[in-house]
């Protein structure tokens, strides 16, 4: 059974319209992570205020999309001790693809120390998918082929993602197949 999910938004937050807003509607245990200024992201103060919701959530799993994900990887990386059952890295961000994000660069390569999915795109615009592949692989994450799901976001028609749920649910099962949804995910190990 999952206890708390604990929503790591990217740069459009969880906005109306956005997945992340209607898994909040759906999961009475999901918390969104509050950032100070997604407009103007500072590393240093998303890792801190993180790790402050991690805390205030201990055990919770993160789910993190776009800058999200790669924060939270940083996060983990930086804080291995933190109370953290599992970590669904959704749509990934480069750092070197978006201008707001520069900061962000490098992003971690260390190992996380949690179970952890990635769920990558085939035609995300924000990172490549073989970029993606070898950051799961850094990560010790299991990837997840989304096909073309864009990048995960309202752009993409990712409103209401009743995947990402499951997704969040095989991140604590790792035997669980997830192939078994022809058309929706595909495991890419």
């Amino acid at each position: 059974m999952v206890g708390t999910t604990l929503l790591v938004p990217g740069l459009e937050g969880t906005g109306d319209g956005h997945w992340m807003q209607w898994w909040l509607e759906q999961d009475a245990a999901a918390v969104a992570v509050q950032f100070t200024d997604l407009g103007d992201p500072v590393p240093a103060a998303m890792a801190v205020e993180l790790a402050e919701a991690v805390l205030a959530n201990p055990g919770a799993v993160l789910v993190g999309h776009s800058l999200g994900a790669i924060l939270m990887a940083q996060v983990l990386a930086e804080w291995p001790g933190l109370p953290v059952a599992g970590a669904l890295l959704v749509a990934p961000a480069d750092p070197g693809l978006h201008p707001r994000l520069h900061r962000f660069a490098p992003l971690s390569q260390r190992p996380l120390p949690v179970p952890a999915l990635a769920a990558l795109s085939q035609n995300d615009p924000v990172m490549g998918m073989d970029t993606g592949r070898a950051l799961a692989r850094a990560w010790g994450a299991r990837v997840i082929d989304l096909g073309q799901a864009g990048h995960v976001d309202r752009a993409s028609g990712h409103g209401p993602w009743p995947i990402g749920m499951a997704l969040r649910d095989a991140v604590l099962q790792p035997g669980v197949g997830l192939s078994g949804r022809p058309g929706l995910i595909r495991a890419a190990e």
